[in-house]
């Protein structure tokens, strides 16, 4: 009988855009030792962010099938990613909705037999060699190059890793993870709470509230790590702000004004001198973007479009001061402001129908940045449904809250569940 072979398989994707230029990184270990044995980087061109994912675990099975190609049912793969969507429809517990990852999931399974492959998902702190591949390989895509192994150094900003035990397969530490939140949830008599997710829009699962049973009082907390911190950076003025005039994503898409773009320089000045900002994420409109890229420009970041994150589309209010709706739809304006369900006229999207949206864009961001901090550069609506979703509060607790041009505001995010409110509004940095 052959000695079974143990290995390791650390893979990741990323897209700058998601869809945008796109890159893999893989390696394989050995899993008594730690020691990298193989590592696999490709730039892929135009991708989405699961796309490149998969194409990394693909790479990284191949290359452990490569290190010992006779080994057949003797050779045991243990797949350590930071994507839950890949770990959970590899492992059988999601299905695989979209077309384009159907294909993909197909050709990872075919490389190895079923039984030789567990998945576990690990944070992203915990995937730094295979995430420092994968942007090696953009970087050099970018640059029209190709990624070389001789030049790489993404091993050495790799963290210290425990070998695995070595007494058998590794089981799948995702699923054990999963019932032990369905227990805590059941003792506490609620929901599982185990929703922070990475997912693509299209494959997402079925919505949870992320604050389900966390832990309350002042009883000691257990060691969660840093949490996601959102800094929420509504966008400068454009020329419709000073006039109160509603500007949802439904309307002309305004550019900034001198003003905004003043505010915008202004704060990319704050956060670089604060240093605390580790990635950008917009929402696509122009104000957002136009704001956003002025603070990555100075910080030497990308900025990643997040589509859940753009203002509500008030309809046939567009461009209208709150006087000229009054006077013109008065009644459909009573019902907006006493019904969160209820929609602007001629078909915008109502309060209810905006926070889904946004609480699924938050659970992906929280997901894909645990314990880094994000400035979120967004609108009214959405920083207004982020912070009243963190405090728990009413749907009419947003016609109490104030949102100048370009202010900052902080909500932490914790692996419990638990959402801190820091900041709301400050202006300091305009002054």
């Amino acid at each position: 009988m052959s000695a079974v072979r143990r290995l390791v398989v650390e893979a990741d994707g990323g897209s700058r855009g998601n869809p945008g230029p796109a890159g893999y990184g893989a390696v394989v270990l050995d899993a008594a030792t730690g020691e990298t044995l193989a590592e696999a980087a490709e730039y892929i061109g135009v991708a989405t962010n699961n796309v490149a994912e998969y194409r990394g675990l693909i790479a990284g099975l191949t290359a452990a099938k490569a290190l010992f190609p006779d080994a057949g049912a003797s050779l045991e793969v243990h797949v350590r990613m930071d994507s839950k969507l890949v770990v959970e429809q590899m492992s059988g517990r999601w299905k695989i909705k979209h077309p384009d990852m159907k294909p993909l999931a197909a050709r990872a399974a075919a490389l190895l037999p079923p039984s030789s492959v567990t998945y576990e998902w690990i944070p992203r702190a915990q995937n730094k060699h295979a995430d420092r591949l994968a942007n090696e390989a953009m970087d050099a895509g970018r640059d029209g190059r190709q990624w070389e192994a001789s030049a790489s150094t993404a091993e050495l900003d790799a963290p210290a890793r425990t070998p695995l035990p070595d007494r058998g397969p590794p089981g799948d530490a995702a699923a054990g993870a999963a019932k032990a939140r369905a227990a805590l949830a059941a003792a506490r008599g609620g929901p599982d709470a185990g929703t922070l997710f990475e997912v693509d829009a299209s494959e997402e699962p079925e919505p949870t509230d992320v604050t389900a049973a966390p832990q309350v009082g002042w009883a000691a907390a257990p060691d969660l790590g840093a949490p996601a911190t959102f800094v929420l950076l509504r966008h400068g003025e454009t020329l419709l702000t000073p006039e109160k005039r509603f500007s949802g994503s439904g309307g002309t898409d305004p550019e900034l004004s001198a003003i905004g773009r003043d505010q915008a320089a202004r704060a990319a000045a704050h956060f670089a001198a604060l240093g605390t900002v580790q990635e950008i994420v917009s929402s696509p409109l122009r104000r957002c973007r136009e704001t956003a890229a002025a603070v990555a420009d100075r910080l030497g970041l990308d900025v990643r479009i997040e589509d859940g994150l753009r203002e509500t589309d008030f309809g046939a209010w567009e461009g209208l001061t709150f006087g000229e709706v009054r006077e013109r739809y008065g009644d459909d304006l009573t019902a907006w402001l006493a019904d969160p369900e209820t929609a602007p006229t001629g078909g915008g999207e109502s309060f209810a129908e905006v926070a889904e949206r946004v609480a699924a864009a938050r659970d992906r961001l929280i997901a894909r940045y645990a314990g880094r901090t994000v400035l979120v550069v967004t609108h009214v609506t959405p920083i207004k449904t982020l912070v009243r979703l963190a405090l728990e509060a009413p749907a009419q607790a947003m016609f109490r809250m104030e949102l100048s041009a370009a202010s900052i505001s902080t909500v932490a995010y914790y692996g419990d569940g638990n959402a801190s409110v820091r900041l709301l509004n400050d202006t300091s940095h305009l002054r």
